[in-house]
């Protein structure tokens, strides 16, 4: 919640939307040993309890297909995991929901054959997508970010987020851990917005040394004010050369 509030204040300070997400469990830790979180019950009533006191909606993942029905009472989305991008079954059951899902991208995936993974959520009746870059896998503990993958996942029509904490990701790259280097998440996440990029997904934590999860490539809270204002001055920059803003201008998602 402290987070949250933060993010809150940065929100009408800077005048972006804010979606808060964060997972109630961490299924696909690279070790047994991995943390996972709290389980789906406690965590979808804390993030329900954040959207009631402080207006925020959030966003979690689903891993299985039963559990998009009960996620979807507490959230406003539904999250798809990259591993999970191509699951028909969980892809269906999120769609069926009638809530907007974000499906990101598998590191394995070409950004055109996202398209199938559109129509498999658009077959329910659900027009409500949005496509997630997290970076492709490169050789052994290492992704990298094409950032053609912005232009190309937009022509499916969908608005297009990129997560700019995932994608310094080194997976596995601590032996039973994931590892990778947060500084430069602020480089890739101005790339994505001078690329196009309709929203960031950025990680953050008050202390991400301690952070149970994903430390090594969180962007430390007291940091993300100046970052997201260079995010819109390039946005601002981009609207002024275009002559007006797109459609989905200012919108921002941080974790």
């Amino acid at each position: 919640r402290f987070s949250a509030a933060r993010l809150l204040a940065l929100s009408q300070e800077t005048g972006i939307p804010v979606v808060f997400k964060s997972s109630f469990d961490k299924a696909n830790r690279t070790s047994l040993a991995g943390r996972r979180g709290i389980g789906m019950e406690e965590g979808l009533q804390i993030l329900a309890g954040i959207r009631e006191s402080l207006g925020l909606p959030v966003i979690s993942d689903v891993h299985l297909p039963e559990q998009c029905a009960p996620a979807a009472r507490y959230l406003d989305a539904l999250q798809i995991p990259a591993f999970l991008s191509r699951q028909t079954d969980l892809l269906l059951a999120a769609g069926r929901q009638g809530k907007p899902v974000m499906i990101k991208k598998g590191q394995f995936l070409a950004p055109d054959d996202m398209a199938h993974a559109v129509a498999k959520i658009t077959s329910t009746g659900n027009l409500q997508v949005l496509l997630c870059e997290r970076g492709s896998s490169f050789g052994y503990h290492c992704l990298v970010a094409d950032f053609r993958s912005i232009p190309l996942m937009a022509e499916s029509g969908c608005p297009v987020v990129f997560d700019a904490t995932h994608s310094v990701q080194s997976p596995g790259g601590m032996g039973g851990a994931s590892g990778g280097d947060r500084r430069f998440a602020p480089v890739l996440a101005r790339a994505a917005v001078a690329a196009g990029a309709d929203a960031i997904f950025i990680e953050t934590h008050d202390d991400p040394d301690r952070a149970p999860s994903d430390g090594p490539v969180m962007v430390r809270l007291g940091d993300m004010d100046s970052l997201i204002r260079s995010l819109l001055r390039i946005r601002a920059a981009l609207n002024e050369t275009a002559g007006s803003p797109g459609p989905n201008a200012g919108r921002a998602q941080s974790a």
